[in-house]
């Protein structure tokens, strides 16, 4: 069964910087990327990014290109979510999801709980 734990969520500063981390396990051999996508109230979900099993290919939401990175510990299967030059409109609950990868969008089947990020003066 598939488990995905995120951590490192908080309340940052506009300009500021946080990591967040996702704890895998049970992974489905049907699907091929794990990632992250973000849910803020009132407003639909968005992909954020996400890395291939195979390759390691990467894709980010325009939103956020030039200032997140994703990355994975193959070691531990955990996936990061650097997050740097942060904006208030980056509020959200970021979910780690696995799915399948896909241009522009990687679909997903599964995700975790979610990790509240905040970016306030």
């Amino acid at each position: 069964q598939v488990q995905l734990v995120e951590s490192g969520g908080g309340l940052v500063q506009p300009g500021g910087s946080l990591r967040l981390s996702c704890a895998a396990s049970g992974f489905n051999s049907d699907y091929n990327a794990i990632g992250w996508f973000r849910q803020a109230p009132g407003k639909e979900r968005e992909g954020v990014s996400c890395i291939s099993n195979s390759d390691g290919s990467t894709l980010y939401a325009d939103s956020v290109k030039g200032r997140f990175t994703i990355s994975r510990d193959n070691a531990n299967i955990t996936v990061y979510l650097q997050m740097n030059s942060l904006k208030p409109e980056d509020t959200a609950v970021y979910h780690c999801a696995t799915g399948v990868y896909s241009d522009p969008i990687c679909q997903y089947e599964y995700w975790g709980q979610g990790t509240q990020v905040t970016v306030s003066s």
